[in-house]
């Protein structure tokens, strides 16, 4: 199986799934990894690991849906099976949703449906919840709101901040979303609705 992983940042994710397939642990060839910004850490990642990289810029192009045409026609020429979004802060298009229907997967940092949107950690510390944690789910037209397909819960100390929470919960994402990935890889997700079975 092929998957291509995209990235707007750091790649921390990235690195996790990177070793997972290095290891064996994840059975499946990284294909392409893909980033909106030329200077994401991630993309050096990606090169140190031998794996084809690919930096695009929204602006160099007339839409949001012209800049997913080029991202999938790279996915298609490479043969990706999986998409895998690292990081990645912005939202498909339907267009591309619709092509890799149940074949495009997200992590975040919370416990979805709780605290969606791109400042989870900052969002439940403000809540004042005592729990908080990691979703991976698969990926459809509505912000963070596919069905999912693991979770792992993470405990809010007294004395956290947006740093030590999201270092706890970067812990978590980097256990889980191999977990996930080998499991999509073997076959053993099966969507009905809004649930994910393990085969």
């Amino acid at each position: 199986m092929k998957i291509a992983v995209l990235c707007s940042g750091n790649g921390s994710n990235l690195q996790a799934i990177i070793d997972g397939v290095k290891s064996g642990y994840i059975p499946a060839e990284i294909a392409l990894v893909v980033s909106d910004r030329k200077d994401a850490y991630a993309l050096v990642r990606a090169r140190e690991a031998g794996v084809y990289r690919l930096a695009l810029s929204i602006g160099d192009f007339k839409s949001r849906e012209d800049f997913d045409r080029e991202i999938m026609k790279n996915l298609k020429a490479r043969g990706v099976d999986l998409v895998v979004l690292a990081g990645y802060m912005r939202l498909l298009s339907p267009e591309f949703i619709r092509e890799y229907s149940d074949r495009v997967i997200n992590i975040h940092p919370a416990l979805l449906p709780s605290f969606k949107g791109t400042h989870a950690i900052r969002d439940a510390l403000k809540y004042g919840v005592k729990v908080t944690g990691v979703t991976v789910h698969f990926v459809d037209e509505e912000l963070d709101n596919g069905p999912v397909i693991l979770q792992k819960a993470v405990d809010i100390r007294e004395d956290d901040n947006e740093e030590t929470l999201l270092e706890r919960v970067h812990k978590e994402e980097h256990k889980l979303y191999p977990e996930a990935i080998k499991l999509f890889a073997e076959g053993k997700l099966k969507i009905d609705g809004r649930r994910v079975a393990r085969q």
